[in-house]
């Protein structure tokens, strides 16, 4: 709930699981980094990957 805005913030927590962790992706591996590759076609992609870059976004707290 801290990295999403907007109208995503309001999902109850059903909605919320159903909608994020249901995500079509693909964890890649290349040249020792691991990337989360989500399909374009999923109409909460733009939602998780704005809460992903928020949540990189903030300090580290230790």
């Amino acid at each position: 709930m801290l990295a999403l805005t907007g109208t995503a913030r309001l999902w109850e927590p059903r909605r919320l699981r159903l909608r994020l962790l249901s995500a079509a992706a693909q964890l890649v591996t290349t040249a020792r980094r691991r990337h989360l590759r989500f399909a374009r076609h999923w109409p909460w992609t733009d939602v998780i990957t704005e809460a992903i870059q928020r949540l990189a976004a903030l300090p580290n707290p230790g």
